[in-house]
């Protein structure tokens, strides 16, 4: 049996929180013969355990505690720490484990819910269960979702060698907020969506670079931001935003000058690793 999630991208400038892209990029794991304990396999560092703290047997079984151990291969094309949703990933992947051992037959709302609960948002989770464009948002407890087809675009994701962990560029960002500068982000963010979804790049692309809420912050510990944002303009990009939590950068451009920008970008920082993806329709997928 295999499970396959895709990476995702969230917030998209103005959507802190709340809106998420799945990415033909994926974690697969490979469902191999029962055992006496847990056994993992992966290709993903030293420090990601090979055992039932694994994060994703330790959501599995958080969910079905009595799970009979089984042999798992792990193969994640996903870069961990980088603002692709590499942790996201790992939950929902952990969720459907227990979904097709423990014979529980989730529904797509409950999978949602366990995903929420785990992540603490659903900006990430969503899109990598339900696949496309998902604006969601959690209100006392219940998860509410809208999925939509995002506009047809060429999609570069430059990722850098350094890791960024969520909760140290979380800690960059202010407690609150002035009202008025909240309602003022929220109204950017709600346009930015209707945008979007009526495939106006133009109008998306200038809204996703107009983020009040975490892109000020965020932006002052990645130099490569502004420059990539610049750069982008420069091959006609609809808009540039910090993918995630960061350090990756995302930018949406027209596929005509996607060549071009990458082959400039590469040149201006050979060291990271440029990313051509396309939205992925599918979410988590299991294959017998």
């Amino acid at each position: 049996m295999r499970i396959q999630v895709p990476a995702t991208t969230a917030n998209l400038g103005p959507g802190f929180d709340c809106l998420g892209l799945a990415l033909n990029l994926f974690l697969t794991l490979d469902i191999g013969s029962p055992q006496t304990t847990w056994l993992i396999e992966h290709q993903l560092g030293a420090d990601i355990p090979t055992d039932e703290t694994n994060l994703i047997v330790a959501t599995a079984l958080s969910i079905q505690p009595d799970l009979q151990p089984h042999h798992l291969v792990v193969h994640s094309d996903i870069p961990t720490a980088r603002g692709l949703g590499s942790s996201s990933s790992a939950i929902v992947a952990g969720i459907e484990l227990a979904n097709q051992l423990g014979q529980l037959e989730l529904t797509t709302a409950e999978k949602l819910a366990l995903a929420v609960k785990k992540e603490g948002h659903p900006d990430n989770v969503a899109p990598a269960i339900l696949g496309q464009f998902v604006i969601a948002t959690s209100v006392a407890d219940q998860v509410y979702y809208q999925q939509g087809q995002f506009p047809d675009c060429g999609i570069i994701v430059a990722v850098p060698p350094t890791e960024l962990l969520t909760t140290e560029s979380r800690g960059l960002l202010p407690a609150a907020l002035p009202y008025k500068e909240a309602v003022a982000g929220a109204s950017i963010g709600h346009v930015m969506i209707a945008a979007l979804l009526n495939q106006d790049l133009v109008t998306a692309g200038q809204l996703l670079e107009a983020d009040l809420f975490h892109e000020p912050y965020r932006k002052k510990i990645l130099p490569h931001f502004d420059i990539i944002k610049d750069l982008a303009h420069q091959f006609h990009a609809y808009g540039t935003c910090i993918s995630g939590a960061g350090p990756s950068v995302l930018t949406l451009l027209p596929t005509t000058h996607l060549a071009d920008f990458q082959q400039a970008l590469q040149c201006r920082y050979p060291d990271f690793n440029l990313l051509n993806l396309s939205m992925n329709q599918t979410g988590v997928t299991c294959i017998n």
